[in-house]
C-alpha cells in the first residue's frame, strides 16, 4: 500500500463517516471528527460518560495525519501515517466494525425501458508477508457473479459509478449464478495464485537468519547437559520472529448491482 493509497483510503473513510475534511493536501490530511469518530478513535470514554451525564456541550477532537513528511513540509505536525502505524490500523479495524458488508445500485441511466442490473461481489482484502520484516499488500477484487469474470482495482472503478443504496426505478436486479461464498473462494483462489507467481527469497532468508540466531543459542547452551527454561523460551522466540507467514484478511465487502454497459475493464 502506497503513501498515495493511504491518504486516498484516509480521506474516504472520514468523508464516509461524516467528518469534516477542514485541510486536504499533498501529504496532509485535518479533519474534524464526528461525535461517533471521536469514540470509535480517541479512547476518551470518561470524557463522554461525563458529557451525557452533565448534558454538556459535546467538543469531538480534530485529526492531523500526515501521509507523506516530504510533501507536507517540516512545519506539518500530526501522526504519520504508514502501513505499521497503530493509528491506520485502529481505522482499519473501525471500517470491519462498521462497513464489513454493503449492498449498492448503480443510478444507470434508463432510456426507454427497465435495465437490469447484473450482481458484482467486492471484496478489499490484505496479504500479510511477515517473518521478523513485514509487507502488506491491498487488494480491491471484484468477480462478477453471473460469468464469474474476475476484476483488480475494483474499488476504484466503483468509485466513478453513480450508486445509491435503494434500487433505481426501472431497474431490476439479476440473480446470481454464482453464490456469494463460492464467489469469495474464487477470489482466494485468485489471490493464491497471485502468491505463488512471486518472489519468495525473503522467506529463504529469514530462515537463514533463523537459524543462524538458533545456532548461537544453542552454542550458548552447548554446556548445559539438560537445556534449562530459559532455552527453550528464547528459542520459542526465535520462532515467533523468524517463522515466515502469509495471511489474507478480510476488511469488507459487498453485492454491487451494475448496468450491463457499465464500463469496468
Amino acid at each position: 500500500m502506497q503513501q498515495q493509497d493511504i491518504h486516498q483510503y484516509l480521506e474516504r473513510f472520514f468523508t464516509a463517516n461524516g467528518c469534516e475534511i477542514v485541510h486536504n493536501s499533498q501529504g496532509l490530511l485535518e479533519t474534524q471528527l464526528s461525535i461517533s469518530m471521536d469514540k470509535e478513535l480517541m479512547n476518551r470514554p470518561f470524557y463522554w460518560h461525563y458529557l451525557e451525564k452533565t448534558g454538556g456541550i459535546p467538543n469531538p477532537m480534530k485529526l492531523s495525519l500526515i501521509t507523506d513528511k516530504e510533501k507536507a513540509g517540516e512545519d506539518a505536525k500530526g501522526e504519520f501515517m504508514h502501513f505499521g502505524a497503530p493509528r491506520l490500523h485502529q481505522i482499519f479495524d473501525t471500517t470491519r466494525k462498521l462497513a464489513g458488508y454493503i449492498r449498492l445500485y448503480e443510478q444507470a441511466d434508463i432510456r426507454g425501458g427497465s435495465i437490469p442490473l447484473h450482481p458484482w461481489l467486492g471484496v478489499n482484502m490484505t496479504v500479510s508477508y511477515q517473518c521478523d520484516m513485514k509487507k502488506d499488500d491491498i487488494y480491491s477484487m471484484g468477480i462478477h457473479l453471473i460469468s464469474g469474470t474476475i476484476l483488480e482495482n475494483f474499488q476504484d472503478k466503483l468509485e466513478k459509478l453513480n450508486l445509491t443504496p435503494k434500487i433505481p426505478d426501472y431497474c431490476f436486479t439479476m440473480s446470481p449464478l454464482i453464490k456469494p461464498k463460492t464467489g469469495v473462494n474464487r477470489l482466494f483462489h485468485h489471490i493464491e495464485q497471485r502468491i505463488q507467481q512471486q518472489d519468495h527469497s525473503w522467506a529463504k532468508e529469514s530462515l537463514q537468519r533463523w537459524n543462524a540466531d538458533q545456532m548461537l543459542l544453542q552454542h550458548f547452551y552447548e554446556d548445559c547437559d539438560e537445556k534449562p527454561q530459559a532455552y527453550h523460551l528464547e528459542s520459542a522466540a526465535l520462532k515467533e520472529l523468524y517463522e515466515p507467514n502469509v495471511t489474507l484478511s478480510i476488511h469488507n465487502g459487498g453485492i454491487f448491482y451494475l448496468a450491463p454497459n457499465v464500463q469496468l475493464f
